[in-house]
């Protein structure tokens, strides 16, 4: 990870500190050893950091708006293509039972522990420069990682004269690695179900199910992307 690492001008000492940010917790579960998740939730509030700088300093949007646009480039989708873009998987350390599952919210835990490392080792400037070394290629190009579907069924609910839901159907994992399940109910009839860190990512992803199975069904009329 070094090598790559220093293509970015970043070399970190600590190689323990960068093993544990490499690390998941199926690996350290059988090898008795740290995992990164403590790492990666101080690299959350770097990332929150550096793009609300970034954003605050680069636009005129209101607080509303930049909280939108900054959530499509700190989402889970969009550190998995930073992720990727450092050929990061190829590094992470996970126990036998989920060598096949390397799954996309995994990867970008990583991402995010590694950034406090580079924090930690190297200070907030040289991670800022490696972050919006990332991430501006993206925002340049305005590719954004989220849609907000949760808008696109208001809009159909209040075409339609609908009731619109959304209800937690379950909460699991540890304090520190919550998931949460809901469900989206129109009408008391459940539309779509999604799972995440966080309530609200979690009725992100309902309203998206929503979604994708009602364009599959050719309901264009009622969904459209803007």
């Amino acid at each position: 990870m070094n090598t790559k690492l220093k293509e970015y001008g970043i070399e970190i000492s600590n190689n323990e500190l960068l093993l544990t940010a490499l690390t998941h917790s199926s690996y350290s579960n059988e090898h008795d050893s740290k995992n990164y998740e403590r790492l990666e939730f101080l690299g959350d509030a770097v990332l929150e950091l550096i793009t609300s700088e970034y954003f605050f300093l680069n636009t005129n949007y209101n607080e509303g708006s930049m909280s939108k646009i900054r959530a499509s480039y700190v989402c889970e989708e969009a550190l998995f293509h930073y992720a990727k873009d450092l050929n990061l998987e190829k590094y992470i350390r996970v126990g036998h039972g989920q060598e096949k599952n390397l799954n996309q919210t995994i990867i970008a835990d990583v991402f995010e522990s590694l950034l406090a490392v580079i924090y930690l080792e190297c200070g907030f400037l040289v991670v800022k420069d490696f972050v919006l070394k990332l991430i501006l290629p993206y925002i340049e190009k305005n590719i954004q990682f989220i849609h907000d579907y949760k808008s696109l069924l208001q809009e159909m609910v209040q075409t339609d004269k609908q009731s619109l839901e959304y209800v937690l159907v379950k909460e699991s994992g540890p304090a520190h690695e919550k998931k949460f399940t809901v469900e989206v109910r129109i009408d008391h009839m459940v539309y779509g179900k999604g799972v995440g860190k966080s309530k609200k990512e979690a009725e992100q992803n309902a309203a998206k199910d929503a979604y994708h199975k009602s364009a599959r069904k050719g309901e264009t009329n009622v969904f459209k992307e803007y």
